[in-house]
This record gives C-alpha cells, sequence and structure tokens, in this order.
C-alpha cells in the first residue's frame, strides 16, 4: 500500500505487480530515500501515512 495523502494506492504483487520505475516513483520521495512513515505487517507494507490505511492494516 502507497498513502500519498488521502489517496492510497494498494497493490497485489503476485498478480497486479507494477514494474520497477513505476513503484520506486512511488515509495521514494524527493530526496531518493524511502518516504516515511513505512510499516511491515507480515507480507503487507505501508509506505506514507494515511490513518484509514493504518487502522485497517493494524487493525
Amino acid at each position: 500500500m502507497v498513502a500519498r495523502g488521502k489517496k492510497v494506492l494498494t497493490f497485489k504483487m503476485k498478480s497486479d505487480a507494477p514494474d520497477d520505475e513505476e513503484l520506486l516513483k512511488l515509495m521514494l520521495g524527493r530526496s531518493g530515500a524511502l518516504r516515511a512513515p513505512t510499516l511491515r505487517r507480515g507480507k503487507t507494507l505501508l509506505v506514507g501515512f494515511n490513518a484509514d490505511a493504518y487502522s485497517e492494516t493494524l487493525g
């Protein structure tokens, strides 16, 4: 899941994976570092912050 403001993009990496270039564009900030906050829970990776997405992921 990639959160940018109120928008959350969800990718199913096995069946609907974007290409590497698009994925990096979404996950990296302007400085080229991984956007914060980044959270991994099980097989789910959350990049960026969205309160609803965090509530859904953390239950």
